[in-house]
């Protein structure tokens, strides 16, 4: 492993001194043909694989068949309807991406509609569309990981706005396992490609607040052969299981939410219903706290077809479901099931009700079990999960909760208090007592059920949902001034 990433890193220097990032570091291949021609020239055959040439030609055709589909609409139940737009048009002022190239330059196959904007200096954000001549000057490009099939980096743009890179990756399993059956680099590169092409089509076709953002392209040759592909996306932070135990419960909400939302669109999207076959959380990434899909190769339109129920299990560790099987001979809801019990046991059974406010906890609780009993649809799922924020956001979970205080409290404004502070969990900060509070009668409430609190003080700092930051105290000795925040003293009771 060590070696493989020096060996990552020095491809990537390498690339820089060429003035591409991207000129060494990824397996070289071609793209497929436009629609209406053949994929082309079936691979040689691998020396220990008979019939080698026709299997990897046939696997290859096979891919590029399916992101055809989806470039022009999913088929199956509730597919879109075709398009015929170019997924990019090369022609000078054209509404695509323009790519710095020699003429020899080949474009992704038609299908897709326009691009998304790319980030502007500092944060995405509107600004010119992302092609391999955004990338000639990048820096501090780091390697992030890999899977099956991809490399995933992190660069910077001249104009400082970060991004991540995704290419198919020459150490990873899918290349170096098909090189090893057939012998093929070319043909296993395409065939690699095709699935970093597929997430692509669906990452565009798919936009959503909650789906990582497809900023361009670039094909670029590398090494003898021309057209490697690599994207520029968004960049996230990886979702890590431990770490959001340890934040609060309103950071939690709301990535729940957001899959929620994410699968209520995937389940209701212009392709028909999505599902996501590899649900996991290193899937996703955290984006400003929103939880966003970011790896869609996997990602999968048809339903299953049936002729009786036994066909339409779902199949778990823990458990299995059986679901009807419609009178047009698709189980029903499959794919929206799918992704639901993934969402119930992954994300919501961990990060929803712990420490959660104690009277919002029985709506949590029935969240919980009716998507872990597949009781409710994503519809009803996300229903519940915006009645959740609404009692949140607008403080009615606090309707006869928070009795009358029996202690006074003096006002002092335009003050904090530099030290003293204790901790609790969880909190915004982990060195003090840092939450977050509808109003000032629930950070008395707050401050008299904690033994150690004897003052808080109220910033001028929000969260997501409006809620004001507080932090609370032990004591009020070292107040001091701050035109930023008032500080309130326990003097009775």
């Amino acid at each position: 492993m060590r070696r493989r990433r020096a060996a990552v890193a020095a491809g990537f220097c390498a690339s820089f001194l060429l003035g591409s990032v991207l000129n060494v570091l990824f397996a070289p291949g071609s793209e497929p043909p436009r629609p209406g021609q053949s994929p082309g020239p079936s691979p040689a055959p691998g020396p220990g694989r008979r019939g080698g040439r026709g299997e990897l030609a046939r696997q290859i055709r096979a891919r590029y068949e399916e992101v055809q589909r989806y470039s022009r609409g999913g088929p199956g139940p509730g597919a879109g309807r075709p398009e015929r737009r170019r997924l990019m048009d090369l022609a000078p002022g054209g509404p695509g991406l323009q790519r710095p190239r020699p003429p020899r330059a080949r474009p992704l196959p038609d299908g897709a509609p326009g691009w998304p904007p790319a980030p502007g200096p500092g944060s995405p954000g509107p600004g010119p569309r992302l092609g391999c001549a955004a990338l000639r000057n990048v820096s501090g490009a780091q390697y992030l990981g890999s899977g099956y099939t991809k490399a995933v980096y992190r660069v910077r743009l001249p104009g400082g706005a970060a991004v991540a890179l995704k290419a198919v990756d020459f150490s990873g399993h899918d290349l170096g396992s098909c090189v090893r059956e057939f012998g093929a680099r070319r043909g296993c590169y395409r065939l690699a490609a095709h699935k970093l092409l597929k997430e692509m089509v669906l990452l565009e076709r798919l936009r959503h607040p909650n789906v990582l953002q497809l900023y361009g392209y670039c094909y670029q040759d590398s090494e003898d052969i021309p057209d490697t592909l690599t994207t520029i996306t968004e960049l996230g932070a990886p979702v890590e299981m431990i770490q959001l135990l340890q934040t609060s419960w309103e950071d939690r909400f709301r990535i729940c939410l957001s899959l929620g939302r994410l699968l209520h669109h995937l389940a209701h999207s212009p392709l028909g219903s999505v599902t996501l076959l590899d649900f996991r959380p290193r899937q996703f990434v955290l984006v400003d706290g929103e939880l966003k899909v970011t790896d869609l190769d996997d990602a999968r339109v048809e339903e299953t077809p049936c002729t009786g129920n036994a066909d339409c299990t779902l199949e778990f560790p823990a458990r299995n479901f059986t679901l009807p099987c419609s009178a047009q001979g698709w189980c029903e809801a499959m794919n929206e099931k799918r992704n639901l019990y993934n969402a119930y046991r992954f994300f919501f059974t961990y990060l929803l009700p712990h420490s959660a406010p104690p009277s919002l906890r029985p709506l949590l609780d029935s969240i919980v079990n009716a998507t872990g009993e597949l009781s409710w649809g994503v519809d009803e799922t996300l229903a519940q999960l915006e009645k959740v924020l609404h009692l949140y956001r607008s403080g009615k979970y606090l309707q006869n909760s928070t009795a009358g205080s029996q202690a006074e409290y003096q006002r002092l404004p335009d003050s904090t208090i530099s030290q003293e502070d204790y901790r609790c969990w969880p909190s915004y900060h982990h060195g003090g007592c840092l939450l977050s509070v509808f109003n000032l009668a629930e950070a008395v409430d707050i401050c008299e059920n904690h033994a150690q609190c004897q003052a808080f003080v109220v910033t001028n700092q929000t969260t997501w949902t409006g809620r004001q930051l507080v932090f609370f105290k032990t004591g009020w000795s070292h107040v001091v001034p701050d035109p930023s925040k008032t500080t309130y003293v326990r003097v009775s009771g």
